[in-house]
């Protein structure tokens, strides 16, 4: 971030507004500890090179499990990013991931899918990719992990 005063800035009138925001990619490239001292946000995600390994990987368990307890020590919500597959979700909620994100929730798709998509999910008109899968309680992307 070239200008952190100006971002904290910038941050703290779109969260006096209402606008909800997150660290995106935590724990790779600028990502840093600092950010999360200094940034006000509402949630951390965990970037997929952290958290792809969760249910094979002792060291990412480790890695996920502490970083869980620091977002919400800080009194955020943690999104494990690049949850692929199935088996991955009851071990991320196990360690106290909040929401998880990926291809295994949805893949990306353009604007009027997304609307299609949300409304087969809330009980209107069926349609969209992934009409099959059970309709989740958060936005597009994401599914509670507990």
């Amino acid at each position: 971030m070239a200008d952190p005063e100006r971002g904290r800035a910038v941050l703290g009138e779109l969260r006096r507004l209402g606008v909800r925001t997150s660290i995106d990619d935590y724990g790779t490239g600028y990502s840093s500890l600092a950010y999360l001292r200094h940034l006000p946000a509402d949630e951390l995600k965990l970037d997929r090179s952290l958290t792809a390994d969760v249910d094979s990987d002792p060291r990412a368990a480790a890695i996920v499990k502490h970083t869980v307890a620091l977002a919400h020590d800080l009194g955020l919500r943690l999104v494990a990013e690049g949850v692929e597959d199935a088996a991955v979700v009851p071990v991320l909620a196990r360690l106290g991931c909040d929401l998880a994100q990926g291809h295994h929730v949805a893949a990306p798709m353009p604007a009027d899918e997304l609307l299609r998509w949300v409304a087969a999910r809330r009980g209107g008109p069926a349609g969209g990719p992934a009409a099959a899968r059970p309709a989740p309680t958060l936005p597009p992307g994401q599914v509670r992990t507990r």
